[in-house]
């Protein structure tokens, strides 16, 4: 059994406001303490700061908290962020994420490195560059609000597990590690068994990669380092976040290594509730994986 708190994923987006606590009594009821402060609900309070106040009003009279925290993401709000004059605005979010993290006593703040298929600029030891400016420019932040940001593993170039380990070697800070992506892993791992998805249509827009690299030891190569991770199922053809079971991952395998992991500090269940299933059989279905 795992040691550490396992926490919710639900997406806020576009639920009314007076549904909310009605949502986190039923987080409740079914056993869950932690629901995650998602990249939504930091969308929300950057808008709105007074909803943070509320939120935790809500979390609070429902039994429930926060225990770790997901930044918003997309080209200009990555890590690796292409476009030079939008890097500042980058850093400026990046701060705001993490200083409303802290302020949701939120321990753990998960990032996107980023991804530069998309990007004028291609190359990676580019974005690999960039990337390392922006820990260097963040990470005395993170050791003043003592919060730990985490590095995401994606199916994305240059979110490889040697790359986020050569972060971990380059910025050694118990306040940096990184968020293990079972269903990102998956999608590194067992992709290559269709003639398309998720990995080909990444990999194969950049530098002229004729094939993914594929792997199959993404979780013992981040073990030293993970702080956070992210479990949902899926085939490996695309990013699903189905429960556990509802895919191919090997859950016992997995969850023996993450037994194993120094640094984890928590469990988040990242699955997107599909309309068959309640959020009683998602909370169901973590305790049973915590069991094993």
């Amino acid at each position: 059994m795992f040691g550490v708190p396992v926490t919710y994923f639900y997406d806020f987006a576009g639920v009314p406001e007076r549904l909310r606590p009605y949502i986190m009594a039923d987080f409740f009821r079914a056993g869950a303490k932690h629901l995650v402060l998602t990249d939504e609900l930091i969308r929300q309070i950057m808008i709105n700061p007074g909803l943070a106040d509320v939120l935790l009003k809500e979390m609070a009279d429902n039994g429930l908290s926060f225990c770790d925290a997901h930044a918003p993401f997309n080209d200009n709000r990555n890590l690796t962020c292409p476009d030079p004059a939008k890097r500042g605005i980058m850093l400026a979010r990046l701060e705001m994420v993490i200083d409303i993290a802290t302020y949701m006593q939120a321990g753990t703040v998960t990032v996107h490195i980023g991804d530069n298929r998309n990007s004028a600029e291609k190359a990676t030891e580019k974005h690999k560059m960039w990337i390392k400016d922006t820990i260097r420019e963040i990470l005395p932040l993170l050791e003043k609000r003592k919060i730990v940001m985490c590095l995401e593993n994606i199916w994305h170039s240059p979110a490889t597990p040697e790359f986020l380990n050569e972060l971990m070697e380059e910025f050694p800070s118990p306040y940096l590690g990184i968020c293990y992506d079972s269903g990102h892993a998956n999608i590194m791992d067992k992709g290559r068994e269709y003639a398309t998805g998720a990995a080909y249509n990444s990999w194969l827009a950049i530098e002229n990669c004729k094939q993914p690299p594929w792997d199959d030891r993404i979780l013992e190569k981040l073990l030293p380092n993970i702080v956070n991770c992210h479990l949902h199922d899926n085939s490996g053809w695309h990013d699903s976040h189905l429960l556990p079971g509802e895919g191919n991952i090997d859950w016992k395998k997995t969850v023996g290594l993450l037994k194993k992991a120094p640094r984890l500090k928590v469990v988040q269940a990242e699955v997107i509730i599909p309309k068959e299933h309640s959020i009683s059989d998602l909370v169901a279905s973590f305790d049973r994986l915590m069991q094993m």
